[in-house]
């Protein structure tokens, strides 16, 4: 199948954390403005219509944790996915197999990217959420039965919404997901001069019982960039797709 290109753009610790006491150093500030500046700032390198990541990121993030509102008494929800209007140029696409996001709008803002909202759902959300995203103008796909079948849902975000291009900055969990089910070309990795020796908390890639298994993957070089505070940004073809 024709899809878009997807790169995985991640932003790590150099024992490969995405996530711990490290960022709360100037040297990840440093390199965490790299990191934005590579996809979203004025001379960007990838030129992606819209960035993906899974419901825990979304939380952490944007959402914090909030309950989504949700009504008993709504009209007839039309079967298939939605498209909302808008009238932004970029997408933010949030995986959420069980409905559970407490969105308050569908315009969210990364620094100076705005990005509309599109959600990724499965066949078992209920219409009450589904009728929670229509009345906030949210976009959402059905992608998979129970959980979430990453070829089904890039499939379409090309066709719904013309994505040429996608970046992947999911939880270690979902970029090993989409690595697995041969759906990502490139990984580009900012990696701060910061390590924090933690041993509780999110990787690059993970695992998940049920979902994905520890089959080794190959990475061939395109190309490394050192920076004078001691950033790396490493950009790699994945092989084994």
């Amino acid at each position: 199948m024709t899809r878009p290109y997807i790169f995985c753009h991640m932003f790590t610790s150099l024992d490969g954390k995405i996530l711990g006491p490290y960022m709360d150093t100037p040297e990840s500030d440093k390199s965490g403005d790299l990191f934005y500046e590579i996809a979203f700032g004025e001379n960007r390198h990838y030129d992606h219509q819209g960035w993906l990541s899974g419901r825990t990121t979304t939380d952490d993030n944007f959402t914090h944790y909030k309950e989504p509102v949700l009504e008993t008494d709504f009209p007839e929800i039309p079967a298939g996915d939605f498209v909302a209007e808008h009238d932004l140029s970029m997408y933010y696409i949030s995986i959420d197999a069980s409905g559970r996001l407490g969105w308050e709008s569908n315009l969210l803002t990364y620094r100076d990217t705005k990005a509309h909202v599109i959600e990724v759902l499965s066949e078992k959300v209920g219409d009450d959420y589904k009728h929670f995203l229509r009345k906030l103008n949210i976009s959402y796909i059905i992608a998979g039965k129970d959980s979430i079948d990453p070829v089904l849902a890039v499939k379409k975000l090309q066709e719904l919404f013309d994505m040429k291009m996608i970046m992947l900055g999911g939880g270690g969990v979902l970029n090993w997901s989409f690595i697995q089910a041969g759906m990502c070309d490139e990984l580009s990795v900012v990696m701060t001069p910061v390590a924090d020796g933690s041993s509780d908390l999110p990787s690059l890639f993970e695992t998940k019982e049920g979902l994905t298994e520890a089959k080794p993957v190959t990475f061939s070089l395109e190309s490394s960039s050192t920076y004078k505070d001691g950033t790396l940004w490493l950009r790699y073809l994945v092989n084994n797709k």
